[in-house]
């Protein structure tokens, strides 16, 4: 096997195994490494669905998802699958609530359609949640679901056919640079090229240290449900949104926010946040009973239907 490339990427989650691919389809010669089996459960990457929407309060990530759109129609079509779900997503709070008018005016600096409507309004379209009247919700008919493994599947079978090279369940020894290349060295191998792709997710300040990189990153533990509803049909794609709720910190420390059953997963809810960690090697992940009461706590007040716990798993921010 070759030894020197045009680029390597360490780290195969969504971000990794995109790289990877569009360095390859470029033309480049390509080495991804990842330290754990592709698709592993430990990162930010594994599951069936991640909300995809222009819904941002910052105009550049309004710009960045209207580029992205049409990328995924693309890997689509390359891939012979579906990957973008569309299912309308709403984001909702108090009718004063800052963030909301944040993402307003972001949206229309970029042209992207949305609809305010009131609590009444948004009740009749959207009976699953219980509003009261002084909230406001914010709908966009363009947000949807990715399936999070699928598609980091997908760019690594593209990759590995536009050539790269692909090395799962390798452990990376040392990472050093010099003027015109870099070196990697593995438990079996060394490897050179002449550019770097760094997409370790939680474990990246690692690397980046070795680099004289030291970036105050830290994993954040976030914990995923999965909840059975009365009348399920209502939650499942093409009848519910992908929700994001703007809601007071003393209610609730961190964000709320959800999207519908997929492939009979359950009604999901998690946080945007949670603890935080110097290394991802402290972090337990076995789901803990108090952040599972706390989204019971939620639906009791905003989704009624929701009933007992179907699954919950751990995943990372960083």
């Amino acid at each position: 096997m070759a030894t020197n490339f045009d680029a390597i990427v360490l780290g195969a989650g969504a971000m990794g195994s995109a790289a990877a691919y569009y360095l390859a389809k470029a033309g480049q010669r390509v080495l991804l490494l990842e330290q754990f089996e592709f698709n592993h459960q430990k990162g930010s990457s594994y599951g069936l669905s991640r909300i995809i929407r222009y819904a941002y309060d910052f105009p550049q990530y309004v710009e960045l998802a209207k580029a992205v759109y049409p990328m995924w129609a693309e890997l689509e079509a390359e891939a012979g699958e579906t990957l973008y779900t569309r299912t309308g997503g709403i984001d909702f709070g108090a009718a004063n609530d800052e963030g909301m008018s944040k993402i307003a005016s972001s949206l229309t600096e970029g042209n992207i359609p949305f609809e305010m409507m009131s609590a009444q309004e948004a009740r009749k379209s959207f009976p699953q949640f219980n509003l009261s009247d002084d909230m406001q919700v914010l709908y966009q008919g363009d947000a949807g679901i990715l399936p999070a493994s699928k598609c980091v599947l997908a760019h690594l079978r593209l990759a590995e056919k536009h050539g790269a090279v692909l090395k799962p369940n390798t452990q990376i020894v040392s990472v050093t640079a010099h003027k015109d290349s870099v070196e990697v060295k593995t438990a079996d191998e060394t490897y050179t090229a002449t550019k770097m792709v760094i997409t370790a997710g939680s474990w990246a300040k690692d690397f980046l240290a070795t680099l004289g990189l030291n970036l105050p990153l830290m994993p954040c533990r976030c914990q995923e449900m999965y909840f059975e509803t009365n009348n399920p049909a209502n939650y499942e794609i093409g009848r519910f949104p992908a929700f994001i709720a703007h809601l007071p910190s003393t209610e609730y420390k961190f964000m709320p926010y959800g999207m519908a059953s997929n492939q009979g997963s359950g009604l999901k809810v998690a946080w945007h946040g949670g603890q935080l960690f110097n290394h991802p090697s402290e972090i337990d992940y076995t789901p803990v009973q108090s952040e599972i009461d706390l989204a019971l706590k939620f639906g009791s007040k905003y989704l009624p239907d929701m009933t007992g716990l179907r699954a919950a798993r751990v995943c990372l921010y960083t």
